[in-house]
């Protein structure tokens, strides 16, 4: 049975599992090119054109589900087009079980037989509270899931054990079933330090960069209360879905500022400052202050879902689990247990999730029992089969003969191309799903590079304070870095120390904090960008490369050869290699051909 799941909302995605297997993964943005479009209706048709799909799945939180609704017919507009074009696929609503959906993602790419799920988000499923018929709608009020505890067995059973609810400007939920007594949540609070900064909520990665050049700051309240799971209300101010935000009345010294922005609703912001020199100790403190407390708060939930499933096995998922930093700590304070980061626990990862257990779910109604499909990779985009005719017949088609050149290469000469301090792109394979570049679409230099920090988030367009990772060859992984009990880290989901030995050795990718986000790349991983890692290594001892995204600040992921030339030709990159192919395309910089 083939089931395609798409998800609608921020990030948003479609993913198709075939017999249990998941086969494709598409985030739209790669697809309509808009950073974390909420309409999967590219890489939806994408799949119906290119798969057999026995089932459509729509799933996603109630109001990005409702979202869609045509006024004129009252038909979800996914449910609409599938039934206009494609008549024979079966349509089932999964628009109210975000976290679930969350916690299935997780533990199927984990492979365990049975796991504690923990979820924490900014915002899942909304309810309205209470749910009593003859209860007055006036006393009414709208509630969100954000923490969730879920016991997982395979093949097909996740059992709700413990969830956590914020609300949406109302009182607090306080019921025998629920901890939900407060609307100020971890990763709503997380959310609401990076909108003061001047990042915009969903940018907490640039948060979690900058965290580790603050310190520990007497002037900055305790963000939490002390012993409890709930926000500090003297702090933040609940306001949802523009999510909480600071009381910067009561705190004055967080805000003392004349660069302070007030918005039409009265809250105040410090604009972000690109220039280093104008960034306060009050921003890089918060940032650590924020970091520090919501780790902590994890801590006591990874510890809560451990007493109340029994389980060693913790698989996690929802956005906070892409904080790097809080998943290394993690490792060092719970050396028993086994933790699961799921690579793609954003939003993105909610189609992978529904499709995934409703496949199991029906596969029970049958007597079938699928093979364990834990996640190999994350190459999972669609795949497209490029070849020498049809590189020279898209140069030629758009008229580029004067402004590209294509020579043959091999992985020694894009070694030396990088080992010379030139940034090169490489572009193969089918693109990763997640927020990580790791091998086929990403951009590379040179680790040793004392300025290459400041060179490459110049050239992308990002803050300067932001942190590079680094791949590195699997075997070399424990001699450069310390892994914390690790076998591997595939998927950049931990920022690592590197060793006492090596911590001068590859400065473009150690952080202020003496950590690097590191992917262990093994031949089995990734064939060609293993062999390319060797090349540098052969040359240089380091057996590292510096790698980005292959995108420019703002940008989705390039996904295709259309992107990834477009991008070359509209910034200051120059180089791509083509490993499958044997290609090195060369767009001349152009700022370099007016200077000179």
């Amino acid at each position: 049975m083939n089931i395609l799941a798409i998800n609608p909302g921020h990030n948003g995605s479609a993913a198709l599992v075939a017999d249990g297997k998941l086969e494709v993964y598409i985030e739209e943005e790669r697809m309509s090119r808009m950073k974390r479009d909420g309409n999967p209706y590219k890489s939806m048709i994408w799949l119906m054109n290119h798969y057999q799909i026995d089932k459509l799945i729509i799933c996603g939180n109630g109001s990005e589900h409702e979202r869609h609704v045509l006024p004129w017919t009252g038909e979800n507009s996914y449910e609409a087009l599938v039934r206009k074009f494609y008549p024979n696929v079966e349509v089932i609503s999964f628009g109210h079980m975000h976290h679930l959906a969350h916690a299935a993602s997780a533990f199927y790419g984990s492979g365990f037989d049975s796991a504690a799920s923990l979820v924490v988000d900014g915002c899942g499923t909304f309810r309205r509270f209470p749910d009593i018929e003859d209860f007055p709608e006036k006393d009414k009020f709208t509630y969100f899931e954000t923490e969730s505890i879920y016991k997982c067995e395979w093949p097909d059973k996740i059992e709700e054990v413990w969830k956590r609810y914020g609300e949406n400007h109302g009182p607090r939920i306080e019921t025998s079933d629920t901890d939900a007594d407060s609307a100020i949540t971890l990763t709503k609070s997380y959310e609401a330090v990076s909108e003061w900064l001047g990042f915009g909520a969903i940018e907490a990665g640039k948060t979690m960069g900058l965290a580790p050049y603050g310190r520990d700051d007497d002037k900055i309240p305790d963000l939490f209360m002390e012993g409890t799971l709930r926000g500090d209300k003297n702090v933040f101010i609940p306001a949802y879905p523009r999510c909480a935000y600071i009381d910067h009345n009561r705190y004055p010294y967080i805000n003392a500022t004349k660069d302070v922005t007030r918005t039409e609703d009265g809250r105040e912001f410090y604009p972000w400052h690109s220039d280093k020199t104008k960034v306060r100790d009050v921003h890089k403190n918060l940032a650590w202050k924020i970091q520090k407390e919501t780790q902590e708060m994890m801590c006591t939930y990874i510890e809560k879902a451990v007493d109340m499933t029994g389980e060693k096995n913790i698989v996690i998922s929802g956005g906070y689990g892409l904080n790097v930093i809080a998943n290394t700590y993690y490792q060092e304070k719970f050396p028993d247990l086994n933790i699961y980061i799921d690579p793609i626990c954003h939003d993105g990862g909610l189609s992978i999730g529904a499709a995934k257990f409703l496949s199991h779910q029906f596969a029970k109604t049958t007597d079938i029992t699928y093979e364990k499909d834990p996640l190999k990779n994350v190459y999972l985009g669609p795949e497209y089969k490029y070849n020498d005719d049809i590189l020279e017949s898209y140069i030629k088609v758009n008229k580029l003969e004067d402004e590209i050149e294509v020579t043959e290469t091999t992985d020694a000469e894009v070694a030396q191309l990088i080992k010379d301090r030139n940034i090169v792109t490489i572009f193969q394979g089918r693109s990763e799903g997640g927020p990580r570049a790791l091998g086929n679409r990403s951009i590379l230099y040179d680790p040793t590079d004392p300025d290459g920090k400041d060179f490459v988030n110049t050239v992308k367009g990002r803050e300067w304070f932001r942190p590079f990772a680094a791949s590195v060859l699997k075997e070399h992984a424990k001699e450069w870095f310390d892994m914390k009990g690790l076998k591997e880290s595939p998927y950049m989901m931990y920022a690592l120390e590197v060793s006492d030995e090596h911590i001068g050795e590859i400065p473009a990718v150690t952080h202020v904090d003496g950590t690097c986000r590191i992917q262990t790349v093994s031949k089995l991983d990734n064939t060609s960008y293993y062999a390319l890692i060797k090349e540098f290594y052969k040359l240089t001892g380091v057996p590292i490369l510096f790698n980005t995204s292959f995108n420019l600040g703002g940008e989705p992921l390039v996904e295709n050869l259309d992107d990834a030339i477009h991008t070359l030709r509209n910034s200051k990159l120059e180089y791509m290699y083509m490993p499958e192919l044997g290609k090195l395309t060369k767009v001349p910089n152009n700022e370099e051909e007016s200077d000179g």
